[in-house]
């Protein structure tokens, strides 16, 4: 998606070609390594620039790319999600469909070039990366378990791309991947909300937000599932207006398009936002405090309650006291951190609020069935299986 300053095919914006007065910027060329690598500004006589208009409007008209066609790239990495990778491809293709324009191309992209299977088993044949050529943007399809991924070719292409002006996103947990190749420093960002206590611990300079999904200047990130369809949406919209994309949300029985501001629906919480909404902001003021805990009197103060009150509504909504509730989520963090980082299980425990190891191991036996090295062992034998 053209999320910055929309480029030609053959590298010139939009913006600059209606004022080039016979420029032209030239990319790097691999025949010297002495050229700078900066775009060079270059005159030409004006009849010379229409030449090369004509002869580049041919080019593209012999490989039936027009030259509104935007080339897409998708990296596939092993064990991604098939239906954030569907959300992608079918919007794109509804787009052409229902536009009459090939407004988009794409082509699959592997680390390596061999095939990539699903989660759920469908294998997609795909090209290396190191292959993909002229690309606009590049959208990775990764699996949650995403942040051991670290392939030092990829992460060196990612960032070679960005250096070409490339749009960078994630339909899934590839945000992941972008972190981990310095692509998502300077915006904001989201991903899955089960992943969002480990996101935050391996990347805690990342500004990470709780919203279905994120859109800035060359950079887009979304929370995984069905939200990869409403941030497809939104960036068709931006590119080609809101009746398209209200088309493709239509034939895709899709009943809105849900914006930026939205936040992620956890299952746990759904059944309070009509019924308990006060509940809901005692359950995010317990989630944002879990390394440092706070008091249930604090939590009563600032959400305007009193103890009884949310202990009334944690009986009736959860049936639970609102200190189990708030141990539950902190053990769940804990959780989330021991089978997902190498983190060492003292380290988790303070990250957790826990005062002591001997506290935290006993509290995590109770609510798991097993200490937590012996959860971290069974779980690694059973990914290598």
């Amino acid at each position: 998606m053209r999320l910055g300053v929309a480029r030609c095919s053959f590298g010139i914006t939009k913006p600059q070609a209606s004022h080039l007065e016979g420029r032209f910027f030239r990319r790097n060329s691999n025949i010297s390594n002495s050229v700078n690598r900066s775009c060079q500004p270059v005159v030409v006589d004006g009849s010379i620039l229409d030449r090369m208009n004509a002869i580049i409007t041919t080019f593209l008209r012999k490989t039936g790319i027009s030259e509104d066609t935007e080339i897409i790239g998708i990296l596939l990495i092993e064990g991604y999600p098939i239906i954030p990778f569907s959300c992608v491809v079918d919007s794109m293709r509804a787009a052409n469909r229902l536009s009459g324009k090939e407004l988009f191309q794409w082509e699959y992209y592997a680390a390596d070039d061999n095939p990539v299977s699903a989660s759920c088993g469908i294998t997609v044949p795909a090209r290396a990366l190191s292959e993909a050529r002229n690309l606009e943007t590049l959208v990775i399809v990764a699996p949650n378990t995403a942040q051991n991924f670290d392939d030092a070719k990829t992460l060196n292409l990612l960032k070679s791309f960005d250096r070409q002006q490339v749009n960078l996103g994630s339909a899934s947990s590839g945000s992941f991947v972008l972190a981990r190749a310095g692509l998502l420093d300077d915006c904001r960002s989201t991903i899955h909300w089960e992943n969002i206590p480990v996101f935050k611990e391996l990347y805690p300079q990342l500004d990470v937000a709780f919203t279905l999904y994120e859109i800035a200047e060359r950079r887009f990130t979304c929370s995984g599932g069905t939200a990869a369809l409403d941030m497809m949406l939104k960036l068709i919209e931006n590119q080609h207006g809101r009746p398209l994309a209200q088309q493709i949300s239509q034939q895709f029985q899709h009943d809105r398009i849900r914006t930026e501001i939205d936040s992620q629906q956890m299952a746990d919480r759904i059944d309070l936002a009509m019924s308990a909404p006060k509940l809901i902001d005692v359950i995010n003021l317990m989630e944002n405090n879990i390394e440092v805990p706070l008091s249930l009197p604090s939590i009563a103060a600032k959400c305007n309650l009193s103890l009884r009150q949310i202990e009334r509504l944690f009986h009736k909504f959860r049936d639970v006291t609102p200190s189990q509730y708030y141990l539950s989520l902190r053990l769940m963090h804990a959780k989330q951190l021991l089978l997902n980082t190498n983190r060492s299980v003292i380290d988790i425990s303070i990250a957790t609020g826990f005062e002591t190891q001997s506290y935290f191991t006993a509290c995590y036996r109770k609510h798991f069935g097993s200490s937590p090295r012996n959860h971290r062992s069974q779980v690694a034998t059973e990914r290598k299986a």
